[in-house]
This record gives C-alpha cells, structure tokens and sequence, in this order.
C-alpha cells in the first residue's frame, strides 16, 4: 500500500482515518501552526514529536534576524519578553526555534500544540521531547547539524540578555514548557528522562557533560475528576515500570523514568532524528493499535515508519519540502515490506 501524501504550502484538510487495521501513512507539506487546526476532531490518537528546540540550528531556512526590532517598533508600550502571535512572527519572516528569545519560542511552540488540542481524544496522549540550551550573548547557530560539532556552515548570531538570560546560564527550558503547557490545563503524567550515553566531548572545563533531554507525557485534563486515558502498561520498555520494591538488593536496574538510549545518526540529511528504541515503547504504551499517530515536525518519519510498522497510522507534517520526501520514501517502504527502513541494530551512534 502506498503512502499518501499531499503537498500544501500552508494548509490542508488530512482525512480521518478509517478505521482499526488501515495502516496508512499521510505526510503533509507545510507549517504544522496550519495543519493542526485543520485535523478532524478527536481523530488523534498520540500526537508524539521532537520539535526544533531553540538556538541551535536552522534547517537551511531563512530568518528575519530583525524581527525583534520590527516587533518592538510596532508599538512602543511593547517589552521584549512580550510574545507576538505565531502568525505574525511568521508573516515577518520568523522560524521556530530561531526565535530572538527562549520566551518567544516557549510561546510559539505551545501556541502550534495547542492548535492541535481538539483533535486529540480524550483518550488520547501527547509525548514532547525537548533539549535544553545554554545561554550566550553570541550564539551559534548551525545551518545543520548540531552546535558547536562538526563541520556544518554557522551563523553568529547576538542574543539580549536581561533577567535569567545569562552567560553561560543553562535555561530551563523543557522546564518553563512543560508549566507553560500545565497552565493550559494539560496534565504532566511524565518527566520521561532521555540519558544518552555516548554524547560526543565538548571543550568547556568549568560544567558536567549535557547528557540528557526531557520527554514529557501529558494527557488532557478532564472536566471533572481524574485523567483517565489509553496506556497498556505492558508494553512499557523492560525495567522502566516504576514498580515499589521492599528490598533494595531485587531493585531491577533502570526501574525508574529514566531510559537509557544512545543518540543516534541522522538519516536522509536530518542530523536530529529520533532513536527508534526511545520511540517505540511511547507509540505501543500510548496508543491502541489500529489508533492514530500524529508528528507535526516529522523531519524524515521516523516517528511515522515506526508506528506503521506496529499497526498504527500516522500523520506526519514537515515543512522543509528534502525532508518531506524523504518521510514519504520511508512511510512507503514501511507500509510496502511490514517493517522499519532504519536497522535498529546497525544504526550508528554520534
């Protein structure tokens, strides 16, 4: 069966799916702040993602570096830390994550999930991965790739300091998200610890290695009583069931929320991509099979082949047109031969 896909620029209408055992797999082209709104109601199952986290790379894509000068000049009652809508920071030229401030971002990025709130059943669960980031007043923005590694072309870029933006000062921002989402009345079930044990060296002798990122599990809060949503314990990664021990000595080692994963090389030019092992348990635990997997930032469809090739469907939005192609090459060999285009056991770590 063939992947379908539609092309858009900046919005379309994905159909809902149809039903238990149809595994197909939809990618759209086009900005996820469009497609949200436009998903069908209560047709999400899981909505899991990796969005682009702030001040770290641009994807190729171009940036208003004024854009902050251009808000402020709008209206002089305006502050810095003063939001502007996603729309108008994208009219003016503005892409997530190359926001001029974390604030900014933080806005943005719960702005684009929250346009996606109604589709998602109330059963339904949403899985967000998300880095930390050093601040510095000159930052280093890499075309691809990650900060400050490899050879990839940069930008310098300058950054305003005020308040907690400080040198060298390590931001909270998976932090400031996650309460960002919490006064929107999403329930945080889970601070799932990502550690990643291989991360490569880095020059700085005054800190520890950043070895970890952040993958928050948040179900919608019910109008009255308690949370209750899809999740088959079962197939929770072994060692990860946060399970009371009497006796520390029989304590099975990883028996907390914290997953142990090595990063993993990019695949079809995308240096950021999802560890199918990180991945697979959050798609199994967090929705039915037959259900409905929803990446608004696919990047290549990872996300996408992996829930294919569980029994899922999936719909993936991309905005850089190289990655949405690759998404659908991938979603079609998932769907063609029953299983993952990326080999599990030979994936290279970085």
């Amino acid at each position: 069966m063939v992947a379908q896909v539609e092309e858009v620029t900046q919005s379309t209408t994905p159909e809902a799916n149809d039903g238990p055992g149809d595994a197909r797999i939809k990618v759209h082209r086009g900005d996820a702040y469009d497609l949200m709104a436009d998903l069908p109601p209560e047709s999400i199952d899981l909505l899991i993602t990796s969005p682009p986290y702030w001040g770290l790379r641009s994807y190729g894509l171009d940036h208003n570096e004024e854009i902050l000068k251009e808000w402020l000049a709008e209206d002089s009652s305006r502050v810095q830390t003063d939001v502007p809508p996603y729309e108008w920071y994208r009219k003016h030229g503005g892409v997530l994550g190359l926001e001029p401030l974390p604030e900014w971002f933080i806005g943005h990025l719960v702005e684009i999930l929250q346009r996606g709130a109604p589709a998602l059943k109330p059963s339904g669960s949403m899985w967000i991965n998300i880095g930390d980031t050093y601040f510095a007043r000159w930052s280093s923005i890499r075309h691809d790739g990650r900060q400050g590694l490899g050879d990839n072309p940069r930008s310098r870029r300058r950054t305003p300091m005020g308040g907690y933006r400080q040198e060298k000062q390590m931001l909270l921002i998976p932090a400031r998200f996650a309460i960002a989402m919490q006064d929107l009345r999403w329930i945080l079930r889970n601070d799932l610890i990502w550690h990643k044990p291989n991360v490569p060296p880095r020059p700085e002798k005054d800190r520890l290695r950043l070895t970890h990122e952040h993958f928050f599990h948040f179900v919608k809060r019910p109008k009255e009583g308690r949370a209750k949503y899809y999740y088959d314990f079962e197939e929770v990664e072994s060692g990860a069931q946060d399970v009371v021990y009497y006796d520390v000595d029989e304590a099975e080692e990883g028996a907390v929320d914290v997953v142990k994963v090595g990063a993993r090389s990019g695949s079809d030019g995308h240096s950021a991509t999802f560890p199918i092992d990180l991945i697979k348990p959050r798609i199994l635990t967090s929705c039915p099979p037959g259900g409905t997997v929803l990446d608004p930032f696919c990047g290549t469809g990872r996300s996408l082949s992996v829930a294919a090739s569980t029994g899922r469907n999936a719909i993936g939005f991309e905005l850089t047109e190289s990655f949405q192609q690759a998404a659908v090459k991938n979603a079609e060999a998932a769907i063609a031969q029953g299983q993952l285009t990326f080999d599990e056991s030979n994936e290279a770590g970085e």
